[in-house]
């Protein structure tokens, strides 16, 4: 009786695990082909954030990060828009907030920050690109690009803001 349940044990575990190693593959959208035209036709300030994603892609979360070796959310944020466009942007995502244009989630444009609520608090951002993505700095996979409407963030998105 014990070898049993010793057994059924071990296979729930493996089920469990296994199950969060397949439905956390799901938020990394697979994405090498993507190319800013893709994301933004025409748009110059795409392109140029795109570079700069390029140039930092699977780099590191590292919390208050704001270079090469590691960046958080905000700090991939300012550093893209500093490199990218020489436009310098509140540091914090909460400075983010009070900052720049609001725009409604529904007309976003490639460029624009895109916030996150996340446990009762808007406390993530990235960088949207158009064709329902955004790059950002995740905890668990460093400088990323995800879509909107993935099943992590479709119910998180809660503002928008425009830096022109």
């Amino acid at each position: 009786m014990a070898q049993s349940f010793k057994y059924a044990f071990v296979l729930a575990f493996t089920a469990l695990v296994m199950g969060g190693c397949a439905s956390n593959q799901s938020m990394q959208p697979n994405t090498p082909n993507y190319s800013p035209v893709e994301a933004a036709p025409g748009s110059a300030k795409a392109e140029k954030l795109w570079q700069a994603f390029e140039r930092y892609k699977g780099t590191p979360y590292q919390y208050g990060g704001t270079t090469g070796s590691g960046f958080d959310c905000s700090g991939f944020i300012t550093t893209a828009y500093r490199e990218g466009l020489g436009q310098t942007l509140p540091r914090t995502t909460s400075q983010m907030l009070r900052s720049g244009d609001v725009v409604q989630p529904e007309n976003v444009k490639p460029g624009d920050i895109v916030f996150f609520r996340i446990a009762g608090k808007d406390q993530h951002a990235g960088i949207y690109m158009g064709d329902n993505r955004f790059i950002h700095a995740s905890t668990s996979s460093g400088v990323i690009m995800s879509e909107l409407n993935g099943y992590y963030w479709k119910d998180r998105l809660s503002g928008a803001r425009r830096f022109d």
